[in-house]
């Protein structure tokens, strides 16, 4: 383990007990894991509390630490039983830090007496310095986990202002998100399954069609920075190093665990360098990128040539026998998994080994599936059951404390913030990309804030204080003098009225309480304590999440301690990322598996991809005037000439609600 305390953690996954075993053989500095309510990674198996007490108490032994990831987005009615499972966490599993992106979770800390420390994830998009000014302030938040999308260069820019009771964690290894964190809506769009809530189908790894060409357009390479973490061993500011994989087997957490850790320890030493990438080679895990790490040599991690399927790729599917079957390119050990094809292929299959198998052999694939596989398939090793970690596992599950926690029911009762606000009348805004004359008296228009929009608008005498400015939700360190020059310009002007999309803009205000500050729906806001928290930070208003329902949208006006608006209709975007394949033509349809189709375009730095139908919740305007909401927001994109919109009824998540 690391003794020295100038060098970051090593930070492993854990989504089962195998897995957190494996990490603790490996002798991580640190394992974060999930509960089976509250995870950003539902799709793991996790953990029950009485499991976890154990395993607890053996990491704490051996020296690591237990980081336990509550970092999912919290509907109203949660909010009481995720206060007693905060309570009976602090209570019986002690784990020393909390992983969170809905800001509830920190009042709700502080009610339960939570000894522990708070992490923001990376899902509360914190991707810009500025924001540290604000976040040093909350009580019991000392570190903040960076995006995935950052370089370098950008990484040592917002290390170089960190305050020194903010520490900061770095992704360095693992799979790669097609959209920013916090960010993609796709799964939820298509199917309710919130990305937010753990529960993504990864839609982005699926096969897409654009002008006949069929393609994972965007499905990435897992990234992995493998020698290059040497430049980051010297920041004070970075305090750990994180390793991506909840859903990934104890063989791949025991490996790039190691592997990092001679990358840490031994830099200098060029045999353990060459060690180190043997392991990352043979953890199972997709292609490797750097990414954009370096700033004057970014890699696109949308290499559609390359296999991005999870696992090991032994070979390809072959009828040189006259049976389906592949040349192992590895020998296989019992309990070992092959997963024959993709997962999105309904024909796919996995099959468990029964018994050793030679490197070389033709492996015979035709058992395990009704349809045989097809021709020049991949066939992926995906979980490895060597003998001698296997024995490590066994001797620490040995070692395991027998517990016996008899869990009575918390009685902690959460306490709401009061509700004392008055009618007004509501109003709508329509918000655009590009800049339109003013609405009626009865209606606002919003402008997303550009240097173009800027130029655009600031030339005629007294307009720019009646817009209402809409701020980008993805803002990038590379972007953020500039963008902090355009506000400080319309504060100038007299500009009043802003909409941020990411809580921590309002660092950009010093005198918050002079302006109209909204917290746009892009801050993922769903409950009254995540919106009393941001009413400290000094907001006005907030435009609530869009991906809730009817039954958690009608509840939450008469909880709320600042006025709400709600997104009712316009182009929402499935997702927003910094990158796009070099073989997607922007402003061209693209259609899913299913038929869906949809577009990419390039806005604020960021690829918007849109689906050719809007979100119109207007039918149900009346009960959410009655309910309380005093803002309806619709959002205006330009659409493509080639684009035909389609007209769907674009509930979204209203009927079957938030999964």
């Amino acid at each position: 383990m690391n003794n020295s305390s100038s060098y970051p953690q090593i930070l492993a996954p854990a989504g089962n007990k195998a897995s957190f075993l494996a990490a603790l053989a490996a002798g991580a500095d640190a394992i974060y894991c999930g509960l089976k309510q509250l995870s950003a990674r539902m799709e793991a198996k996790n953990f029950t509390l009485e499991e976890l007490v154990g395993l607890t108490d053996l990491a704490h032994s051996k020296g690591s630490m237990v980081y336990v990831t509550l970092n999912t987005l919290i509907k109203p009615d949660e909010l009481d039983p995720a206060g007693k499972l905060m309570d009976d966490l602090n209570r019986y599993v002690r784990p020393d830090a909390l992983i969170i992106q809905d800001l509830a979770l920190i009042e709700l800390a502080r009610q339960a007496g939570f000894s522990g420390k708070i992490h923001l994830s990376t899902l509360a998009n914190v991707s810009f310095g500025k924001a540290l000014s604000l976040i040093r302030h909350i009580p019991g938040v000392n570190r903040v986990v960076l995006p995935r999308e950052l370089s370098v260069d950008e990484i040592k820019q917002i290390a170089g202002i960190c305050p020194e009771n903010i520490g900061l964690e770095i992704f360095i290894h693992g799979a790669l998100c097609y959209g920013v964190s916090g960010r993609c809506y796709w799964s939820s769009f298509f199917g309710g399954k919130s990305g937010l809530r753990g529960r993504c189908v990864q839609p982005c790894r699926r096969l897409y069609t654009q002008e006949r060409t069929q393609n994972r357009f965007f499905s990435c390479q897992d990234l992995s920075l493998d020698v290059l973490v040497k430049v980051l061993r010297p920041v004070p500011a970075i305090r750990a190093w994180k390793i991506e994989g909840r859903k990934k087997s104890p063989h791949y957490v025991y490996y790039t665990v190691r592997a990092y850790q001679l990358l840490r320890d031994h830099v200098q030493d060029s045999h353990l360098r060459k060690e180190a990438l043997s392991l990352l080679s043979r953890a199972l895990g997709r292609t490797g990128t750097h990414y954009g790490f370096l700033s004057q040599r970014p890699l696109n991690p949308i290499q559609i040539e390359r296999q991005t399927g999870s696992g090991l790729c032994l070979g390809h599917v072959s009828e040189e026998s006259g049976r389906p079957s592949v040349a192992l390119k590895q020998g296989l050990f019992p309990g070992d998994v092959l997963r024959v094809g993709y997962e999105d292929e309904p024909w796919h299959v996995s099959l468990k080994i029964s018994h050793p198998v030679s490197e070389g052999t033709r492996f015979d694939l035709t058992s395990g599936s009704k349809v045989a596989p097809r021709n020049g398939s991949p066939v992926f090793l995906t979980d490895r059951r060597e003998p001698e970690l296997i024995n490590k596992m066994s001797e620490l599950e040995a070692q395991l404390p027998q517990v016996k926690v008899d869990l009575p029911l918390s009685r902690f009762q959460t306490i709401l913030p009061r509700n004392r606000l008055s009618k007004t009348k509501a109003v709508d805004q329509s918000v655009y990309r590009i800049a339109r004359k003013m609405g009626t008296a009865s209606e606002e228009v919003g402008i997303w804030l550009s240097q173009e929009t800027f130029e655009a608008v600031s030339v005629t005498p007294g307009i720019c204080q009646k817009i209402w400015w809409w701020l980008t939700p993805a803002l990038w360190p590379v972007d953020e003098a500039d963008f902090k020059s355009l506000i400080d310009q319309l504060l100038q002007k007299g500009s009043r009225q802003f909409v941020l999309n990411a809580p921590w803009q309002i660092a950009f205000f010093q005198n918050p309480g002079k302006h109209s500050l909204w917290a746009g729906p892009f801050c993922n806001l769903s409950n009254p304590l995540s919106i009393n928290e941001i009413k400290s930070y000094g907001f006005s208003g907030v435009i609530v999440s869009p991906e809730m329902g009817q039954a958690d949208y009608l509840s939450l006006p008469g909880q709320s301690p600042l006025p709400l608006g709600i997104v009712i209709s316009g182009n929402w975007p499935l997702s927003i990322s910094r990158i796009l394949s070099d073989r997607m033509k922007p402003d061209i349809p693209f259609q899913s598996p299913k038929g869906e189709m949809a577009w990419a375009s390039l806005s604020d730095s960021n690829y918007w991809i849109y689906p050719n139908w809007m979100l119109n919740l207007k039918g149900y305007r009346k009960e959410l005037e009655q309910a309380g909401f005093q803002r309806f927001v619709h959002l205006t994109e330009p659409v493509p000439p080639s684009i035909r919109m389609k007209d769907r009824p674009g509930n979204w998540n209203w009927r079957i609600s938030l999964s």
